[in-house]
């Protein structure tokens, strides 16, 4: 119990970052008292994390987001500049930036520490459920904004449209809430969003991270990065005693072991900081090992 106790103290400082880049991040508070959304020079700039354009608060952009608004358009220049922003963190960070960052990640972090008889770990067909974002953010961030397009040759942010429950709770909810106009305006498409909202955070009182498992296209496009970004984790097999606590601790269900840098690691830290003999270790430049552990190309 008093285990339990410490690793759960262990993530606290990491909700404090979480915590507060939110707030920098979405601290135009005018915003939400006047229920509009701010149009300055910084929302010219993408944000790391899933972080919704129209939240009232909001200082910057999401990058998918504006990938969807871009990809399909003549502006190369702006469309360069997105995906070369998401290259460049991918290639950075991977996705350490779903674990500390990202505002809807410390939203479904907290929702799951409320207490619940049986939280589900894992379930039959989870992995194959995982692929489910990759489905996504092809079909719904690149293929319908390049392809299916209005008159003026424009196509639509398909996902911030019809699936993206961030948006209803950074954007929608507050914005109908302080603007009388737009609440004579809701319709289906609102209900709708609002369903899956209400979904996933009921699913992520009992399953940890739902939204970044099974939905998220931004950790879709970070979590290729994961095997080759600049911060990674490293396993020393000498001191290694093979108890498997990491892989027991992880919420995201990643043995550390055989893949330290899995594509659905989010690099909360929780394995190194059980780690009994401190194999585990991360940082910017590890060199990589020469040799993988066995089964590390799994997961």
């Amino acid at each position: 119990m008093a285990d339990k106790r410490t690793k759960r103290a262990g993530e606290w400082p990491r909700h404090g970052v979480q915590a507060l880049w939110a707030f920098v991040s979405n601290s135009y508070l005018l915003g939400f008292m006047q229920g509009k959304i701010y149009q300055g020079p910084l929302k010219n700039i993408c944000v790391p994390g899933m972080n919704c354009y129209s939240c009232p608060g909001a200082l910057g952009s999401c990058p998918i987001g504006a990938l969807q608004a871009v990809i399909g358009s003549w502006n190369y220049k702006f469309a360069a500049y997105v995906s070369g922003f998401l290259i460049f963190i991918g290639a950075l960070m991977g996705r350490l930036v779903c674990g500390w960052l990202c505002p809807f990640g410390l939203i479904q972090d907290l929702l799951h520490k409320i207490p619940f008889p049986k939280k589900i770990q894992t379930f039959r067909g989870d992995k194959l459920l995982r692929k489910l974002k990759y489905v996504l953010l092809v079909v719904f961030v690149i293929l319908l904004p390049m392809f299916v397009v209005d008159f003026m040759g424009q196509g639509a942010p398909y996902f911030c449209k019809l699936l993206c429950p961030v948006g209803m709770l950074e954007g929608g909810i507050p914005l109908v809430a302080a603007n009388s106009t737009l609440q004579s305006a809701i319709g289906w498409l609102y209900a709708w969003k609002g369903v899956i909202l209400a979904a996933v955070i009921l699913l992520s009182i009992v399953i940890y991270r739902p939204f970044c498992k099974y939905m998220c296209p931004l950790g879709a496009i970070y979590g290729l990065f994961n095997p080759a970004s600049v911060y990674r984790y490293q396993v020393d097999q000498d001191k290694c005693v093979h108890c498997g606590i990491c892989s027991k601790v992880c919420k995201m269900q990643v043995d550390p072991v055989r893949n330290a840098n899995s594509t659905e690691c989010i690099r909360c830290g929780l394995c190194k900081n059980s780690c009994p003999t401190g194999a585990i270790s991360c940082g910017f430049g590890l060199k990589k090992r020469e040799k993988p552990a066995a089964g590390e190309l799994e997961n």
